[in-house]
């Protein structure tokens, strides 16, 4: 295997980690609470607060330092990559404000913890909407174009989870959690948009590192 083709593999490997690690992380934090004697919490994020909080610090951070890693066609790229890995530890690390009484210093932590998850929600977005559907040829591959597909839809539902969310907040609880399945919703599809791009799913027939 010559250095270009080690190359191709390692991105295709980092692509696939980040994408597993989304697909992967809300049914494992919900699961693994339900199993320990919890119920379900209001968001993703809630889970910090419960017996899988080491398994969401660990995954945000690992999908951050992933991200950080991470090298796109321009600057551009390179600098939103960079934005949302730092905005995905963030998340980890400063907790959302927890459910029912709380002090000023974590209302204050509760708000940076909304500000890190924009910016990490709002690029990923970005990625499957401009980044992922970039190409090197004139006429991209059947197989491209079917991956583009699937980065225009992912980066419409995450827009759509985000916008919804900021919605469901301005009415009373209901206790359906909607904000919950939202943003799994909104992981999902991140997660599935990198698995696409790092041809685990939609895979080119030959080598192909586009």
């Amino acid at each position: 295997m010559n250095q270009q083709d080690s190359l191709v593999h390692s991105y295709l490997f980092l692509r696939r980690a980040i994408g597993f690690i989304g697909v992967l992380l809300p049914f494992v934090v919900v699961a693994g609470s339900l199993l320990a004697g919890d119920g379900l919490l209001d968001s993703i994020s809630g889970y910090y607060y419960s017996p899988m909080r080491n398994v969401f610090v660990g995954a945000m951070c690992a999908v951050g330092v992933f991200l950080l890693s991470y090298r796109g066609y321009d600057r551009l790229d390179n600098t939103t990559s960079a934005v949302a890995g730092f905005a995905a530890i963030g998340v980890g690390l400063f907790p959302t404000t927890p459910e029912g009484g709380h002090s000023s210093l974590q209302g204050v932590v509760g708000v940076l913890h909304l500000v890190f998850a924009a910016l990490f929600f709002l690029p990923l977005a970005y990625f499957c909407l401009v980044l992922f559907r970039k190409s090197d040829k004139t006429r991209p591959t059947v197989r491209k174009k079917q991956r583009n597909r699937v980065y225009a839809v992912s980066g419409a539902v995450i827009l759509a989870c985000l916008a919804l969310i900021v919605l469901v907040n301005l009415f009373p609880d209901t206790g359906l959690h909607p904000a919950l399945w939202l943003e799994s919703a909104a992981i999902l599809a991140f997660g599935f948009a990198w698995l696409t791009k790092g041809e685990a799913i939609l895979g080119d027939l030959t080598p192909n590192p586009v």
